[in-house]
């Protein structure tokens, strides 16, 4: 199937990684706020290694985290995307979207912006009859940005992610899920209907 290389939003490009996108990324992710949630702030080597994984992705499944830049404004601002995660759940094997920005673009809806489309390629070019998402439960921003993206949260599917420690403050997760039934459905109620503009 001959897929996208890049997807475009009125203001956004998700683009394939480049090597000057590496600096710029381990500046992200040695940010304690960007990292707030995750594990610990992030080495270079770690950095490094993350983006390796996501062009890894990319050819072995022909998608992943897009880079996203603003065209003529910042050329990277952080990654969005889909990918299969590396690790074992009872919601597994699934695809799942997540996304992590640059603090100094958050409050702009770009990562709404973004997640939107990376959800169009997910449901009309993969045919992906779900999309899963996951953070932890003090996460306000991203789960903002689910809920915004019509995802739902499953409260009776809340794990503790296995790549954490028992005990660990960050092991408990949220999960939230994006049905292809209930995307179409919620593109059905979003049509603007006819002769709507004359009312307004």
């Amino acid at each position: 199937m001959n897929r996208p290389v890049e997807l475009r939003t009125q203001r956004l490009l998700l683009r394939r990684w480049r090597k000057e996108d590496r600096d710029a990324f381990a500046a992200m992710c040695g940010d304690e706020r960007v990292m707030e949630f995750l594990p610990a702030l992030a080495t270079r080597a770690e950095s490094d290694a993350a983006v390796d994984r996501a062009e890894a992705h990319f050819k072995q499944h022909g998608f992943g985290y897009w880079a996203v830049e603003i065209p003529d404004e910042a050329a990277f601002i952080g990654f969005v995307g889909l990918a299969r995660p590396r690790f074992e759940a009872a919601f597994t094997p699934c695809i799942e979207i997540g996304w992590r920005l640059a603090s100094a673009h958050w409050g702009q809806g770009y990562a709404t912006e973004a997640a939107s489309v990376a959800v169009v390629f997910g449901f009309e070019v993969l045919n992906l009859p779900e999309i899963l998402s996951f953070t932890v439960p003090m996460n306000v921003r991203s789960r903002r940005v689910m809920e915004n993206i019509g995802m739902r949260h499953a409260p009776e599917e809340n794990f503790d992610h296995p790549l954490l420690p028992e005990g660990h403050p960050l092991r408990r997760h949220v999960l939230y899920r994006l049905t292809r039934e209930d995307w179409e459905t919620q593109l059905r109620d979003d049509e603007p209907t006819e002769g709507a503009s004359d009312r307004v």
